[in-house]
């Protein structure tokens, strides 16, 4: 409101504005003056939480709005009361002609903003041919912090296009860029609080939104963290926060630390549905006119449009749709089981970032690595030959840690990617020290240690020699841990092709590493008598050595419990040899797995191990 007053423009608009039209209002009174309008489709992203797994039947072209159909749909539902419009997509910067529809739009008569939703991608080239256009408000879909996180899950690279684009709206005035995040637990919850630092020194609205079931996105009630919860997370940090007034028709509830810049805000979809203040209508790239989100009612506008329908039987249509609309949506698990569109053919919040089948693991030991544990990798890794490319850039994501250890015999200088501050290109750093936290240090490896006794029976078998599982109740619990090992040796010309990242099936060394990490988590199923462990934390690293032509690797396990974690070590060990063998089998099949064995243990009542 104060922007619509400070301008020409916006005091004319608010002079002469004209009574609401019974049209855009519902049987419950809701007055419809805010139009979502996908442009298209299509994305420049391949965002793995985004479409189905079975991806997404695309309109064809000649079924789509056309530019002059956008505008004139949009007449009519601005002269009918609508004073926003939001271009969605799909991607809608990809569309050519998206700085000449948002120029048309900004000629029409009583509309006050005009506003766009996108990944980012193009928006630093794009953003000043559309401000001139009229484009007034932004918001910017970003998921992570984390650059490498981000290549993983949208199967391209982009940070730091999107990062620009977050400056470049800062720098042409745009107050406040939105930045919309889905929230899901274990991806990307421990970033919450680096995502509310990042309004500390830009006028920034960090939106975090409640994870949402749509159709073909496996929404899981455990994977959704609630406004609450994620209020709790940040008060603890800053106290202080502070509650900001909004309007009745606003789906976020507003907060402020004192003294940012920025703000935060929570889209509270799930756990506190806004539904008796929605103002919002949609219009999909295919001309369907949505009067709900999470419902599956459509009107095509584009048949009646075609057909000659005059503009007098399109606003009966469309107030025929509106009237039908619910008094709110059917609610989390309803929804969940409810057919509707993906979110990508829809256009309504950020290509929403709907996480389906990846996990994400992190040590409660900040200074200790963290990496992606992807729950099909073994059964059936989805697309391998292009996750080789992506898994690569997981090999570092904090600061200092370095997954892969150089073997000391090694003259080769393996390589980590670093994560970098917000706003920072990550670079390539040679590898120094191992972190001293991390269980491969060679100190650690090399120390000596007392070596229990070996027991003078089997304790898997009972006194007829059949096999058992060991009963752990009884037991204290207690941390334990292991590092276990294992070396492929390759021969030079499939080291060759492993070094240069040039086996066709993808970056041999990363996926192994994946591999490796959920053998660890898979161990119980695999090992018969082999107790299921919450395992606090998983270490792979694969090192090239070139002395032998060899891959060295190297598996740690941890946890608390009454049980140790050896079989755990072995198993991603073993498995990490089992991928490389796999990824090179084509290339020869003179590979030799050896060395395969337990470095350490530590933990437990039979005392530490250590092979020296």
């Amino acid at each position: 409101l104060q922007e619509l007053q400070s301008s020409g423009r916006g005091r004319f608009l608010l002079e002469h504005a004209a009574p609401f039209s019974a049209f855009l209002t519902d049987s419950f009174g809701r007055q419809h003056n805010y139009l979502r309008i996908s442009l298209t489709e299509k994305c420049n992203l391949r965002c793995q939480y985004c479409m189905p797994e079975e991806g997404v039947q695309l309109t064809p072209k000649s079924e789509l709005l056309t530019a002059k159909e956008i505008i004139t749909l949009a007449r009519l539902f601005v002269k009918e009361g609508v004073e926003k419009i939001r271009l969605t997509g799909g991607e809608p910067l990809i569309r050519p002609d998206v700085v000449d529809i948002v120029g048309q739009l900004y000629k029409l008569e009583g509309l006050k903003t005009i506003a766009v939703t996108t990944n980012g991608i193009n928006l630093s080239r794009l953003l000043p041919r559309l401000k001139e256009a009229g484009l007034n408000a932004i918001n910017i879909s970003l998921d992570t912090l984390v650059p490498a996180k981000f290549e993983f899950i949208v199967r391209r690279k982009g940070f730091h296009k999107v990062m620009e684009g977050i400056h470049k709206a800062t720098e042409l005035g745009y107050r406040p860029v939105k930045v919309n995040c889905v929230v899901m637990r274990g991806f990307n919850e421990d970033e919450l609080l680096n995502f509310v630092d990042f309004t500390k020194d830009l006028p920034l609205d960090v939106r975090f939104i409640e994870y949402m079931p749509f159709d073909g996105n496996k929404w899981n009630f455990k994977k959704m963290v609630s406004y609450k919860e994620m209020l709790d997370t940040i008060k603890q940090r800053w106290p202080e926060l502070e509650k900001l007034p909004c309007e009745a028709s606003s789906t976020a509830k507003s907060y402020k630390v004192p003294h940012f810049q920025g703000q935060i805000s929570f889209i509270t979809s799930m756990s506190e549905q806004f539904c008796g203040s929605c103002n919002r209508l949609r219009i999909t790239a295919d001309g369907n006119l949505k009067v709900c989100l999470f419902g599956n009612s459509e009107v095509s506008l584009r048949d009646h449009l075609r057909s000659g329908a005059s503009e007098e039987e399109l606003v009966q249509v469309i107030g025929a749709a509106v009237g039908r609309k619910k008094k709110q949506h059917a609610g989390m698990f309803n929804i969940s089981q409810m057919k509707n569109r993906p979110m990508i053919l829809i256009g309504g919040f950020p290509v929403s970032k709907m996480y389906s089948h990846v996990t994400f693991f992190f040590s409660p030991e900040p200074a200790l690595m963290s990496f992606p544990l992807c729950q099909d990798v073994l059964q059936d890794p989805p697309n391998s030959k292009q996750w080789g490319h992506t898994f690569s850039h997981w090999l570092t994501l904090r600061a200092s840690c370095s997954v892969f250890q150089k073997d000391p015999s090694s003259t080769f200088d393996t390589k980590c990617l670093e994560a970098s501050p917000v706003g920072q290109a990550s670079v390539d750093c040679q590898f120094k020290e191992a972190n001293p936290r991390s269980e491969f240090c060679a100190r650690d490896l090399g120390s000596c240690t007392k070596v229990a006794p070996a027991s003078d029976s089997l304790t898997h078998t009972d006194e007829e020699g059949r096999a058992t599982m060991v009963d752990v109740g009884g037991k204290p619990d207690s941390r334990r841990r292991a590092v276990a090992g294992a070396v492929v040796r390759l021969g030079e010309k499939a080291f060759g092709m492993v070094r240069q990242n040039q086996v066709k099936k993808g970056d041999v060394l990363a996926v192994a590493q994946i591999a490796g990490i959920q053998g660890a988590k898979l161990t119980s199923q695999l090992i018969p008598l082999c107790h299921n462990i919450p395992l606090n934390h998983v270490e792979v690293s694969l090192s090239l050595d070139e002395a032998r032509y060899a891959v060295v690797i190297r598996s740690s396990c941890q946890t608390w419990g009454r049980t140790g974690v050896e079989m755990e070590a072995l198993t991603a060990a073993s498995l990490a040899a089992l991928t490389v063998y796999d990824m090179c089998k084509a290339v020869t099949h003179d590979i030799v797995i050896e060395e395969v064995k337990l470095l350490s243990k530590t933990g437990g009542q039979r005392g530490d191990f250590s092979r020296v």
